[in-house]
């Protein structure tokens, strides 16, 4: 993969050095977006995204599915990065939901999917899509989650963005964490295109 920007392969700070080492030791590698994005950003901007991944953790919605939304935004946003963190996060963390990864661009016609799942992913589809979300979808989102809830998604979509938008700049793509086709809604894109393993 060619990056708009070269990867640093060895960054200066000692702090960067060791956030490499941490992310090898934990990834078996450093992943791109830490090498073209993260090492040329004051060390700060790591820390708020640690703090954004702590602060989810009380979420009132279920992790799984705020996980799920997010990988349903970076499939639409056509963020091959995100979409292979986001499968490998699947299956490590929620193998009892892989199914609904794997299928997440059927959502609307699966029965894998439950109401509230579906409200929540078509919530996030409008919302991406659009920049708005319907009345229709709206209420629909209302008979299944709390006003926090409907709040947590929103935020998870928007949390999305920002990691698909960045990515995106500087055309990062899969690290290859999963092997899995990717449903590219692009269809130029899709063609051949496959989140390969490592």
């Amino acid at each position: 993969m060619k990056t708009k920007l070269a990867p640093i392969e060895k960054p200066s700070g000692l702090m960067m050095k060791f956030v490499y080492w941490m992310t090898r030791k934990k990834y078996g590698k450093v992943m791109t977006p830490l090498k073209v994005i993260s090492a040329r950003l004051p060390l700060s901007f790591g820390l708020f995204v640690q703090k954004l991944e702590k602060l989810e953790k009380k979420y009132q919605l279920p992790q799984y599915l705020a996980v799920l939304v997010r990988t349903h935004v970076a499939q639409l946003n056509v963020c091959g990065f995100c979409i292979d963190i986001g499968k490998m996060q699947a299956i490590t963390h929620y193998p009892d939901q892989q199914e609904k990864f794997f299928n997440v661009s059927t959502f609307k016609t699966s029965p894998l999917f439950t109401a509230g799942e579906k409200a929540a992913l078509l919530f996030a589809e409008e919302l991406t899509l659009y920049k708005k979300i319907s009345d229709e979808t709206f209420a629909e989102a209302q008979k299944h989650f709390s006003e926090r809830e409907l709040v947590e998604i929103a935020w998870a979509v928007t949390r999305e963005h920002i990691y698909n938008l960045m990515n995106r700049a500087f055309d990062i793509e899969s690290d290859g964490f999963c092997q899995i086709p990717a449903p590219w809604p692009d269809t130029k894109r899709s063609k051949d295109v496959v989140v390969t393993a490592l």
